[in-house]
Order: C-alpha cells, then sequence, then structure tokens
C-alpha cells in the first residue's frame, strides 16, 4: 500500500480531479481509495444552486420539439404495439395475448 497526498478539486457533477501529476508508482487500472476530507483554510462550502431554465432556454427547448414535430419521425408506424414489441424484442409471457 503506497500513501499519495494531494489536493482535489471537486466539480459541480461530483466529479473529482486531482490537482497533481500522479507518480510513476500508480499504474493505470483500478484502484481502492480512501479519501479524507479537511476544511480549506478560509474557504466555505457553497450550497448548490437549485438549477432553474431561463426563459430562453425554455423557448429553445419548445422551438426544438417543434422541429422535432415537424419532422414527424413515428410517420411510418401503422401498428405502435407491434412496433414497441419488435424494437423491444418482447417474448410471448404465459396467460398474456
Amino acid at each position: 500500500m503506497n500513501t499519495l497526498e494531494t489536493d482535489i478539486e471537486i466539480g459541480a457533477d461530483g466529479s473529482l480531479r486531482l490537482l497533481s501529476p500522479l507518480p510513476a508508482w500508480l499504474k493505470p487500472g483500478r484502484a481502492h481509495v480512501l479519501m479524507t476530507v479537511e476544511a480549506v483554510q478560509g474557504q466555505t462550502h457553497p450550497k448548490r444552486q437549485k438549477l432553474t431554465a431561463t426563459p430562453e432556454m425554455i423557448a429553445r427547448r419548445a422551438a426544438a420539439l417543434e422541429e422535432i414535430r415537424k419532422l414527424n419521425p413515428y410517420r411510418d408506424i401503422t401498428d405502435p404495439l407491434a412496433w414497441q414489441q419488435e424494437i423491444r424484442e418482447d417474448r410471448p409471457l404465459p396467460g398474456r395475448d
């Protein structure tokens, strides 16, 4: 067992990034890591902000959905149930049609 001491950066998505290069003895692959978290002097831990969609974002999403509606990607499907079973490769279940 070896010890590696380094600072990390925690991303908003929960990812971790080492702030120093990896030592030569650390080979690619899987490793078990024990992490001890210490508060950084003078740094507060901000609360995660609640994500909210702006009116511009909502308008862009609505426009994208309208474009998809215009393309009508499902126009060739005449029997939705059969199409879904074919896509999912369903097998017949006992006692069901």
